[in-house]
């Protein structure tokens, strides 16, 4: 068949959606069935065990990315994920209704899991395929803040249209179901929409057989490996989220935990306006932010100063577990200022992580591949981090492990002081950007 090339559409008609239906599936997997099950009466331990192990999936994708370029397209399996995913929304929802429902939900997250980075994969193949390295750059911030505002939907619109309906008389678990009924309409809706507006990305050359899909297999680890400074790039990858990764679960339950066990003792809809209303406005304004400062003085530049952006404001949740006693809540006022605080600067600082994976490992032959490959990585410190932090949250009281987040935070910062740069930040690597293309 032959291969016409087609213009890619202009970006914000496709990067804010695409990324924004990057962010449910794995706010929906993380933390808002987190939310769910500790207000069905579930223990921390048992959700961090769930939620935290599945995070492995994003760090498995290594051994399936190469393969998604090299059958079909990268909008193909975008838009057949978002479809999957919405029925594994809509199964969690049903799953609701029966006895033995946690179960059923763990073993249909981790389908989620991996349908969720499945799609990741190709939504960045896509960004990175399609547009050159300035455009990357300049809707970096965007990319960032719409993935948030996915992350947003689950955690605050999800959560407060359970709340509502819980609030109005409805039963626990069928406020849930219609929840997360919603998500699976909303997801199945971006995909119709991506049918449409999303580029195809740059195809690969098919291997015509079964030895030359080995081959290409092999030669894209190789060609990894190879890279100039390679184990220096992968140790800040590595490292860059160490104590986000001990908050990921920790901090939702924390505001969510009654106050007689160290929390915030927040109701739902409190927790929804904070992470919804509130969380929308910071996080959206710290990723577009971030992105206006990264443009302006270079991504080497200001590397270390959004690594304190992300790991200082990990304090703020540290005041909040050390002020707040059983007899006493917290003014509201002082919540929000500090929750605020921690997620604009989670949002300004998360982009240096991004746009080093993109402009400097990715770049080469095997670029899509290449950044899942660190992307992984980067999921991957994630995983023992959101696993063990319900575990320690319990044994040290949320006073003492706030404390402990901090402390896990410094060689975040080591990294990015010492993270190398063997890529020129103006130039695109080895590779060559080709034009989006569709199969005719």
């Amino acid at each position: 068949m032959a291969e016409a090339k087609k213009p890619v559409r202009a970006p914000a008609l496709w990067v804010p959606t695409a990324y924004m239906s990057e962010g449910i599936p794995f706010a929906m997997a993380i933390w808002v069935t987190g939310t769910m099950f500790s207000n069905l009466g579930h223990s921390d331990s048992e959700i961090a065990l769930v939620t935290g192990s599945i995070s492995i999936a994003w760090s498995l994708k290594p051994l399936w990315a190469q393969f998604l370029d090299m059958y079909r397209t990268k909008k193909f399996f975008v838009l057949a994920m978002e479809l999957l995913i919405a029925a594994l929304l809509a199964g969690i929802a049903f799953a609701l209704r029966l006895p033995n429902y946690f179960t059923i939900i763990a073993g249909l997250l981790w389908l989620l899991a991996f349908a969720s980075a499945t799609q990741d994969i190709c939504v960045d193949g896509i960004y990175i395929t399609s547009l050159d390295k300035g455009r990357q750059a300049s809707w970096q911030g965007t990319q960032s803040a719409f993935w948030n505002v996915g992350r947003l939907f689950g955690t605050a619109a999800i959560v407060s249209v359970a709340s509502a309906l819980i609030n109005g008389g409805a039963d626990r678990r069928a406020g849930w179901m219609y929840a997360i009924a919603l998500s699976a309409a909303v997801m199945a809706g971006l995909a119709v929409y991506h049918y449409f507006v999303l580029p195809t990305g740059a195809i690969s050359v098919r291997p015509k057989n079964a030895s030359e899909v080995f081959g290409t297999f092999v030669d894209a680890f190789k060609a990894f490996f190879q890279k100039k400074a390679i184990w220096g790039m992968l140790i800040f990858v590595f490292l860059y989220r160490t104590g986000e990764g001990l908050l990921l679960v920790e901090a939702p339950l924390f505001m969510q935990a009654s106050l007689a066990k160290g929390g915030l003792g927040l109701s739902l809809g409190q927790k929804g306006f904070i992470d919804g209303t509130l969380g929308t406005i910071v996080s959206v304004a710290g990723g577009l932010l971030g992105g206006v400062f990264v443009a302006k003085m270079g991504l080497k530049r200001s590397l270390l100063f959004l690594a304190i952006c992300l790991n200082v404001p990990h304090l703020c949740y540290v005041i909040l577990s050390q002020a707040i006693t059983p007899d006493a809540p917290l003014p509201m006022w002082s919540i929000y200022l500090l929750v605020s605080l921690e997620k604009f600067g989670y949002n300004f600082g998360f982009i240096g992580n991004m746009l080093y994976m993109m402009q400097q490992i990715a770049p080469g032959k095997y670029k899509m591949t290449h950044f899942a490959f660190s992307t992984a990585l980067m999921n991957l410190v994630l995983t023992p981090t959101q696993a063990i932090s319900g575990f320690l949250a319990d044994k040290l009281s949320y006073k003492t492990y706030f404390i402990f987040v901090l402390f896990a935070s410094i060689p975040s910062l080591i990294a990015a002081w010492k993270a190398p740069f063997p890529n020129p930040p103006d130039v695109d690597g080895a590779d060559s950007l080709e034009p989006a293309t569709t199969t005719t």
